[in-house]
């Protein structure tokens, strides 16, 4: 019997999770079961008994606030070990409509995607300033190119797992699953599929950033780490090549002008060549040292992949258990 799980994140959900709760269909196509589980990541309002009232099948609650990203890698632990097929990711401020559920599923129920994406059109949501949508559409282009898919919504939240794919996340930053995981999805060799979603009216303003350009730069920092991490031999090559590169066209040009007789003059030219030599050198050390690194990495996560299968085939008892209050991880 497959089942599929509604996670959703929330942090003082109060007045917008009965919306939420609505617009989510408890039954669709090609799945036996829906449930919903929800992640209360250190509320101070009603938020885990409006969620109990509203009748919500699972509950993780954090002691204190810990933050987006942590709050989804705790609710898809708790998915797998509940026994979820497929995974759903929402927020809790009802940004996302439930409605669009059966088809953000559709092709991973069908075996065409691993991961499917919900995109807003961003470049259409009337509560978007001019400057957010040209920020989200960068974006979203860099993401493409660091991860090698064809993502055109990659900030957005709602999103659909196969168990497979799910119990190969990864995540290690603090601040926001979204990016990380499609680079990583990217560069793991999982299929990841775009459907077009509609957006409800806007209930509240984000919680994720305090000012458009913390997040730019916090986001800039996760791109970053997230493509060291799966891709460093290139990286590090790349850069070591260039500043060779460098090195070698000054250390030419000082030849030159010491042929024509002027080369005591381009002693700093000779210096120059000489650090950016030693510093492409030392990168390129880097790359072979980075490249043994991500070897041990990728043997890692296969163990940490058998370990996650056996512990969620131990847990499948829950799977029955209505209502389960779920221990948070850490």
């Amino acid at each position: 019997m497959s089942l599929l799980i509604i996670q959703i994140p929330c942090y003082n959900e109060e007045k917008t999770l009965p919306a939420t709760i609505a617009d989510i269909p408890r039954e669709v196509a090609g799945v036996d079961r829906v449930e919903i589980l929800i992640i209360n990541d250190g509320s101070t309002d009603r938020t885990v008994e409006v969620a109990q009232e509203l009748g919500v099948d699972h509950c993780i609650t954090f002691a204190g606030n810990r933050g987006l990203a942590a709050a989804f890698r705790a609710g898809i632990d708790a998915c797998l070990r509940l026994g979820a097929d497929y995974i759903v990711n929402t927020d809790g401020d009802n940004q996302y409509s439930g409605k669009a559920i059966p088809d953000l599923v559709r092709p991973v129920l069908e075996g065409r995607a691993d991961v499917v994406i919900g995109d807003r059109k961003t470049s259409s949501i009337a509560h978007f300033s001019w400057f957010k949508k040209r920020l989200q559409t960068l974006g979203s282009w860099v993401v493409r190119r660091f991860s090698g898919t064809a993502v055109p919504d990659a900030t957005s939240g709602f999103r659909c797992w196969s168990r497979e794919a799910a119990l190969k996340l990864n995540l290690v930053n603090q601040y926001t699953y979204t990016l990380e995981s499609i680079i990583q999805a990217g560069h793991g060799g999982l299929r990841i599929e775009s459907v077009a979603i509609a957006t409800n009216p806007k209930l509240r303003e984000s919680r994720l950033f305090k000012s458009i350009r913390s997040y730019v730069s916090r986001s800039a920092v996760v791109i970053l780490r997230s493509y060291l991490l799966y891709q460093p031999f290139r990286t590090f090559m790349t850069m070591g090549a260039l500043m060779f590169s460098g090195g070698v066209g000054l250390g030419l040009r000082f030849v030159w002008h010491y042929l024509q007789g002027s080369g005591s003059g381009m002693i700093q030219s000779l210096v120059l060549a000489g650090a950016l030599m030693v510093i492409g050198a030392q990168l390129a050390m880097m790359a072979m040292l980075a490249d043994l690194v991500a070897a041990n990495r990728k043997l890692g996560e296969e163990s940490l992949l058998r370990l996650r299968r056996l512990e969620a085939a131990q847990d499948l008892g829950r799977r029955d258990a209505p209502a389960v209050r779920l221990t948070p991880p850490g």
